[in-house]
This record gives C-alpha cells, structure tokens and sequence, in this order.
C-alpha cells in the first residue's frame, strides 16, 4: 500500500474523505478504498477488476458494487457500459473515446478522437449537450 505522503493529491486518504463530504456521502474505509482504486487504475475497470485490485482490502463485492455506483452517482467516477460491463474510471479525466478489444474484452482509452457533427442533419440533443460516449471496437494488439 502507498503510504500518503507518496500519492498524488487526488488519492491522498483525507483528500477522498473530504470529497465524499462534500458530495453528500459518508467516507466510509470502504468507500476511500474503492474511489483511490479506481483513480489509480489505468484503464476503466469493472466491478471485478475493483475487487481484485483492492485484494484483502476488499469488502465483499456487493459493498464495492453499491460504492461503485454510489461515487458515480454523486459525480466522483464516471460510469460506463463498456464491452460486457459496466465500466468506472476517474472523473478528473477529461471526455474521451473508449476502445474495446471484440475477442478479449479488453477496455483501454482510446486516443484522442474528434467527432465532427454535422452533413445537415440536426443532430440529438445529447450530441449537442455533450452527453454521449464513444466506444471504438475492434481487436487489440494482444489478440491479432
């Protein structure tokens, strides 16, 4: 475990027990693990990725799952369906394109994309608001 003086504000104990007062929720022991997991994770994880990364630090997977949803409920993570599950990451990131592997599964952030909207047709409100996700598919350089 790192201890606080080596992490990056965003994932430093009192840092994530403060952001969970001010979002309106208790900072449980659990609730710090699972957010500083998710913000640390490289890549979007699932409820399954989150349990493993926590290893013995992990409540029971029911207890991640409601936390999980809970912090994207309230804004602190950003909740995805992504592949063949939900999907959380960071909130301090900034919009992005996810790309998912067709034969493994794998989710990884995509490079930047750009998304021109336009060719005449009005467009949905979503695109217009800026609520929407973009998932690229196809195969990874593992799987080819």
């Amino acid at each position: 475990m790192l201890s606080n003086d080596s992490m990056p504000a965003s994932t430093k104990t009192e840092d994530l027990k403060e952001e969970l007062r001010e979002a309106g929720l208790r900072a449980t022991g659990s609730r710090v693990a699972v957010l500083r997991c998710v913000r640390l994770a490289d890549r979007p994880v699932a409820l399954a990725d989150v349990v493993a990364l926590l290893g013995g630090e992990a409540p029971d997977r029911a207890t991640v799952y409601r936390n999980l949803v809970d912090l994207a409920d309230v804004g602190l993570l950003r909740r995805a369906h992504l592949g063949d599950a939900w999907r959380f990451e960071g909130q301090d990131e900034k919009d992005h394109a996810h790309f998912v592997c067709t034969q493994c599964g794998n989710v990884e952030c995509a490079p930047e994309v750009t998304l021109q909207v336009g060719s005449g047709r009005a467009s949905p409100h979503a695109v217009k608001d800026g609520h929407f996700q973009v998932q690229l598919h196809g195969v990874c350089d593992d799987c080819q």
